[in-house]
Formats: C-alpha cells, structure tokens, sequence
C-alpha cells in the first residue's frame, strides 16, 4: 500500500492506514473509503467522527450478559418479560441481533466474546467463562442452549463449555438443524436460526 499512498499527503495517507486496520476492509476499500470522505460534505465526515467518538465513550458491557449496552443493565437483561430460566450462549453481540430478528426465542443471553482459538492464542481465559459461570450459581438458570458457529472452533468452545456446565446440572443444549456447518450465526437468515433453535439437542 506504501507505493499506492506515496504521492498522497500524509493526512490522506493516514486515514487510509486506519481503515486498512478494520476487518474485513483490504488496501483498495481503505482507498475507496478515505476518498469518499474526502469528496463527502464536512458535515457528513463530522457526523461519522462523532458517532465513532459516541461509541467509545457511551458503550459498555452490560455487567449481566456482556452485551454492549449505553444502559447497565442491558435492555434484554432488564425487561421482565424475558424468560431468565434459558440463557443463550453465543460469541458476540452481533449474534445477539441475529437471533433477536427470528422472534423465536425469549431467553436472556450470555456473550463470550469470542471462542477457542489456540492456534491464536486464544483460551478460556481471553472469553467471559467465568462470568457465565458465576451467572449459573444463582440456580435460576435451567438450560443453557450453546449457540456458537457451527465450525470447528464454534464446536471446540461447546464442547468444552459442555464438559464445564453438566456437573451444575443445568440442562445444556447446542442449536441444531438448519445451520450449515462452517457458516456464521450472524449471516443465518431467520427461518434458518428460528429451526436451530426450535430443533436444539442435548450436548453429550
């Protein structure tokens, strides 16, 4: 990118570095997105630094689930109305959201933050395990449903997030039907996530 970024001024060249550093966005994206700010209107760039200012500052986890939340607890946490006897494990917030759009499920929700990863570096410690265990030590907590990615390090982090949960004999469920392995929960389209859930199988 160092060739491409050469003959731009250093502030143009720095905004593309700090796009390039997002996920999922490559040396030509970070391009295209630092010129469409330039030739936005100030207004619109103002707006965007604002609002990625706002996240920083007003976003937290909520001390219940881990969710990000500019409330703690979160909105799914404090309404009554949900069921605290399920609680739904999965990696990140976004997989929160996909499950929110089924309308199938009425549980609370525990995020990990992540899962399993040696080959990263990543172990149980890196995850919100412990505070999903000190969750279950209440005994409101009647099934756990262990919705991770269907791919193998989904499948490693249920597997031992299993063998953790059955001995406080919570009943421990894993989504089922429908999920294609290797496919991400946040890309499922709602009839697909709404059978998961419904279809969900005690983990052995």
């Amino acid at each position: 990118m160092a060739d491409v970024t050469s003959s731009a001024a250093a502030p143009v060249v720095r905004l593309i570095e700090e796009f390039h550093k997002l996920p999922g966005i490559g040396p030509k994206s970070a391009q295209r997105l630092t010129y469409h700010i330039l030739r936005a209107p100030a207004e619109e760039a103002t707006a965007l630094a604002q609002a990625i200012l706002e996240v920083k500052e007003k976003i937290a986890f909520c001390s219940v689930c881990q969710n990000v939340t500019d409330s703690d607890p979160c909105l799914i946490c404090a309404n009554p109305e949900r069921d605290p006897s399920l609680l739904c494990v999965v990696e990140e917030p976004l997989d929160i959201l996909a499950l929110e759009r089924t309308g199938s499920y009425n549980g609370v929700y525990h995020v990990l933050h992540g899962v399993l990863s040696p080959m990263d570096g990543i172990g149980p410690e890196d995850l919100k395990v412990e505070e999903l265990l000190a969750r279950l030590k209440g005994g409101s907590v009647q099934e756990v449903i262990l919705a991770t990615n269907p791919n193998l390090e989904g499948e490693a982090t249920s597997m031992y997030l299993s063998r953790l949960l059955r001995p406080l004999g919570v009943r421990v469920t894993r989504l089922a039907r429908g999920l294609p392995s290797g496919a991400d929960l946040e890309y499922a389209d709602d009839v697909t996530l709404s059978h998961a859930l419904e279809g969900r199988q005690e983990m052995s």
